[in-house]
This record gives structure tokens, sequence and C-alpha cells, in this order.
């Protein structure tokens, strides 16, 4: 008798697995939920238009270009070699070293033929997690629903000479040769020429401009401590990587320092302290900031959105944009930054887009960029 009860148990327990795995993605939000076929003997159907997003996302994540490629509308002529290539990104982007952790979707319009669904898309980088959204098309095919994927393009500059006229400085040290910068000379002259404390949802913000006064480049990093009313600090921040941290002769930086969980109106006074290390640069590659505006994103959030063009000959890896925001007094009210995830060929350009709080939206008078640039060191 206990060996048929085992048998009714272990039966059941199938039975319910099945049924869970048959359910997925028929959901309007989906938040990364697993499809495909991860037990032998059971696989997923692509019969609505968000399990089979969801099974074709689990798929990419997996790396598994094949079972991707066959869920892919014929329309799109696309390739197992080149879905991969868009997914992966290519010449050592930021989306190369990125992993996709998990997804959310929400079906914005579906007839019996064809259907609309936005992914939020939540990325592990070196840079932190980032997220992407993106609205994807499906079509109604045979018995099941096949992703529309757009054509990726193939950004080739043609062959040509790109004179070099840029700026370097370099730092003949005095010291051990693995010394990074140099400490025994007269530091630049830096300075911070604004400063300004403001509420966030998710705490306490510090943010302004610093000024390279010097004549020779700097390395710097702006630091706040907070102070109550009694005299005690209450956190010490830094600007981390929202900041120009080489900053050539006379260029100006925004600034950002979060304090998450500090409310502004605990702080009676804020310290800055910002000190910089004379450092060898160059003022290559040359990155132009073009048309550039202020619109809403597909949820309606103020966004400034813009390309950066590339103007070197040489591929920009990793862009990362620094945009601060302006009222019509010219106060820094805002700073924000975000990376764009494929890298910049010679000549070439890529758009990028950075958020402004939704209450900041309509006080914006006026903006400036300002870009970092992370380049894979050549063997």
């Amino acid at each position: 008798m206990k060996y048929v009860l085992c048998v009714v148990i272990i039966a059941a327990t199938g039975v319910l697995i099945a049924a869970g795995m048959l359910q997925a993605g028929t959901r309007p939000a989906t938040v990364g939920i697993a499809a495909g076929s991860p037990l032998p003997g059971f696989s997923a159907k692509a019969d609505m238009p968000d399990r089979a997003l969801t099974i074709f996302l689990r798929s990419l994540q997996r790396h598994n270009w094949r079972h991707a490629l066959s869920l892919v509308s014929r329309s799109s002529d696309t390739d197992e070699q080149s879905l991969a290539a868009q997914w992966t990104g290519s010449g050592g982007s930021l989306r190369t070293f990125s992993s996709l952790e998990s997804f959310d979707l929400w079906p914005l319009h579906a007839t019996d033929q064809e259907a609309q669904i936005r992914a939020r898309l939540h990325w592990s980088t070196p840079v932190g997690p980032e997220e992407d959204l993106r609205d994807f098309h499906l079509i109604h095919a045979g018995d099941g629903w096949q992703v529309v994927w757009p054509k990726g393009e193939i950004r080739n500059a043609p062959a040509q000479v790109v004179p070099v006229t840029y700026l370097r400085w370099d730092l003949v040290a005095g010291g051990t040769p693995d010394a990074w910068g140099s400490h025994n000379v007269d530091a630049p002259h830096v300075r911070i020429i604004s400063m300004n404390a403001v509420d966030s949802a998710e705490g306490a913000v510090v943010l302004g401009e610093v000024v390279n006064e010097d004549t020779i480049p700097a390395f710097l990093n702006v630091n706040a401590t907070l102070i109550d009313g009694s005299g005690t600090p209450i956190d010490e921040e830094s600007s981390f990587d929202r900041i120009v941290h080489v900053l050539l002769p006379k260029q100006v930086s925004p600034y950002r320092i979060d304090f998450p969980g500090v409310r502004l109106d605990e702080v009676k006074n804020v310290h800055m302290d910002v000190r910089p290390t004379l450092v060898p640069a160059s003022a290559d590659p040359v990155i132009g900031v073009i048309n550039q505006k202020m619109e809403k994103d597909a949820q309606g959030n103020p966004v400034l959105a813009g390309e950066l063009l590339n103007e070197s000959g040489e591929t920009v890896n990793i862009p990362h944009v620094i945009a601060s925001f302006y009222d019509s007094n010219g106060r820094v009210i805002w700073v924000s930054d975000g990376y764009v995830d494929r890298a910049i060929a010679p000549l070439s350009s890529e758009g990028f887009a950075v958020q402004v709080p939704r209450s900041l939206g309509d006080k914006v008078n006026s903006f400036h960029v300002v870009v970092n640039e992370y380049k894979l060191e050549k063997s």
C-alpha cells in the first residue's frame, strides 16, 4: 500500500509541475519567468504573444541562439550569427560584459494576428544594474506566435586617414615606475563652482559643477559630508562615477552625490571636499554631442535624448553620458547619467537618453552634456 501511495504522490507532483509550466506567461506582467524546456518531456508552447516573448527572451538569456531564432519571424531576415551579435554586442561594448538577469512584460496591444508587448530588461553589468525599455512586435504564424526582430545595422566607416590633432599631457613622475599620478608636485587648481542639495525619492542628493582652473589635467572625485543640527556627521559619500574623473584644463564637469535614506530636513550643513591629483591625459577621442532635445519616453517620463558622434579614429568601447540640468536662473537642479551599451565605431554615432525626475521636467530651462569614455587596453 505504501508503494502505491508513493506512486500517486509522484504522479500528482508531475501533473502540478506540468500545469504550472503550461500556465507560465499568461499573466499581464511577466517577471522573468522560466520558459523553454526546463525538464525532459515537457515543452512550453508559444501559443500566446506574451508566452512566446517569454520563451524568446529566456532563450536569449541562456544564449540558446538556435531556439531563439526558431521564434523569430522569417520576415525579419536575420540569422543565428546576426541575432547573437545584436544581443551580446561587439567591439568591447558594455553589452559584451553584461547578462540579462530578469525581465517584466506589459501587453500594449493585441489582435488575432499581431501584438505589441513592452519589456523592461534588467541587466547585470560591471558598472551596476542597468535597465532597458524595449517594445516588441509579434505576429501570429501557423499555430503559434513569432517575434519580428529588427535587422541590425552594421556601421563600418570607409577606409581613410583620420588626422591626429588632439592635445596630450605626459607625466614624468620622478618616483617609482609603478607610481600612479604625481604627489611630489603642486596639485592642479580645481574649484567647486556650484552646489545644490535636493530631495529625491531615494534620499538626499548633493549636486553641482566643478572646474579645472589649471593648465594641467587633474584626476578628481568630489566628496560630501552631511552634518546635522548638533554638528554630528550623518553620512559621507562620494560622486563615484557621476563625474568626469579626468578633467582637462578649463573643463567643467557636473557631479552628483547620493545619500540613500537621508532626508534633507535632517541636514543642517554640507561639507564639500575635492582632492585633485596630477595625471597624464589626452583630449582624444573627441566625442561630439548632437541632436539634443528634451522629450518623453515610452512611459511618459521626461528624458534628454541625443546622439554621440565619435569624431576620432578609435573605437569608443563604453561611452558614459553625464548631463546637468539648469532652471531659468542658471542653477543646477539635477544631474543624470547613463551608459551607452553599444560601442561607437570611428566616425559613427550612437543614440543616448538620460532621465529627469517627473517633478523637475517642467523646470528644465537648459542642459549641458559631457561624456566619459572607456577604452579596452590594446595588448
